[in-house]
């Protein structure tokens, strides 16, 4: 049985795991936008969270679960693929607003 990607990784401390909403192909009065000039996907699924920050000697439980769709910004975390699955791996203090 093969793992996926969120199965794969477990981040630390405060860091969590997106993997960002596909936007839908983009057009502007019949002309193809390439991928290299749309603009990067600022909301996804955390698929992986970590245990919480420490602070004090005490863990502080994270604000995020698995399955939240969140806002974070533009040029937040890192990108890596992961069994050519594209994911962002970012701090809870990068994300700004969980959707519902």
């Amino acid at each position: 049985m093969a793992k996926n990607a969120s199965e794969k990784v477990a981040p630390l401390a405060d860091r969590v795991v997106v993997k960002a909403m596909e936007e839908a192909e983009q057009m502007r009065g019949g002309l193809y936008i390439p991928d290299t000039a749309k603009e990067k996907p600022q909301q996804g699924e955390v698929i992986a969270v970590g245990p919480g920050r420490t602070e004090d000697g005490k863990r502080v439980p994270m604000e995020v679960k698995t399955g939240d769709k969140v806002l974070y910004g533009k040029y937040s975390g890192t990108e890596v693929t992961i069994d050519g699955e594209q994911l962002l791996i970012l701090r809870e203090s990068d994300i700004l607003a969980i959707v519902k």
